[in-house]
């Protein structure tokens, strides 16, 4: 069922919006209001019975990888280059009183 808006109905959105309306943008803005409205007429109209409700519109499930170490322990090689080091964390200067 298409929904029409005239100019007047566009003058009366605007008066309630606060909002200044040229108007010859009044004959516009009713024809692309019109189509907004048409699509949530249409969307209403959608068979939605059944459905269950989506937590999300793209696909739920995961892709997933393995799970394998590809960098190895370079530990030893950081702490060499450290200006202070203590059973293996860095030590570094306080910053906080």
């Amino acid at each position: 069922m298409p929904v029409s808006v005239d100019s007047a109905k566009v003058r009366a959105i605007a008066e309630l919006a606060r909002l200044a309306i040229p108007s010859e943008a009044e004959a516009v803005l009713a024809t692309e209001l019109s189509a907004v409205l048409d699509l949530f007429a249409a969307l209403a109209a959608a068979p939605v019975d059944g459905l269950a409700p989506l937590a999300h519109p793209g696909d739920p499930t995961l892709r997933l990888r393995a799970d394998l170490v590809t960098e190895t322990d370079q530990h030893e090689a950081f702490a060499a280059v450290a200006p202070a080091e203590s059973a293996g964390y860095y030590l570094v200067p306080k910053v906080i009183e």
